[in-house]
């Protein structure tokens, strides 16, 4: 079963313009880990981010504790 992405939400929408507009973000996770980049997709699950290094790691969105733009 496929299930769309929520357009209508203003999480998603934040994350989409923040995907649009290429904005550096920081993304906190329940680990206590701080990761830089910019969010180059999401889905109803995950966001991709890739930090100024390159480096590109996949996140569980339920990881997530907060985002802060900037």
């Amino acid at each position: 079963m496929l299930t769309e992405l929520d357009t209508s939400l203003p999480s998603v929408k934040q994350l989409q313009n923040s995907i649009k507009e290429a904005k550096q973000v920081e993304l906190k996770l329940v680990t206590g880990d701080l990761l830089a980049g910019k969010i180059l997709w999401q889905d109803q699950y995950c966001v991709f981010l890739a930090s100024e290094n390159t480096q590109k790691t996949m996140i569980w969105k339920q990881s997530i504790v907060y985002m802060k733009e900037g």
